[in-house]
């Protein structure tokens, strides 16, 4: 009995720090305030509870794990809260969008509907590119 209850606390305590770990990240991807902030910003205008918006979430996320820390921000603009509500008022978009922000918080491109990893990876590597080229003297 020792080994399964010494195997089921790590598993519990595993299982806690994932859930602290994902509730610390939505806290911080809910932040609409980092618009701006310097880094390029992805900001999913989502509804939780709409199927198409949580698979383009997991696209996204998957497209995202190419990219350096700092080179990229993602950002949630949940349409329950007043925040998420505002900014999708703001630009004139629903659910299952994807606004692209330069560095300066400037909308450089939009995305809707459902879009596979591979196509935003490359529409991500393009909006970097973009973002971060310096003007010409």
């Amino acid at each position: 009995w020792g080994k399964f209850a010494a195997l089921g606390a790590v598993v519990i305590g595993g299982g806690s720090y994932y859930l602290v770990s994902e509730v610390r990240a939505c806290i911080r991807e809910a932040d609409l305030s980092k618009i701006g902030n310097g880094t390029p910003a992805i900001v999913q205008v989502h509804d939780p509870s709409c199927p198409s918006c949580r698979a383009l979430q997991g696209e996204t996320r998957e497209a995202l794990e190419n990219f350096e820390d700092g080179e990229l921000q993602y950002l949630v603009a949940d349409l329950n809260s007043d925040d998420g509500r505002k900014l999708a008022a703001q630009y004139g978009v629903g659910r299952v969008t994807l606004l692209l922000f330069d560095g300066r918080g400037r909308m450089r491109d939009m995305i809707q509907g459902r879009t596979s990893a591979d196509v935003l990876r490359a529409t991500f590597k393009r909006h970097v590119q973009i973002s971060t080229r310096r003007p010409s003297s």
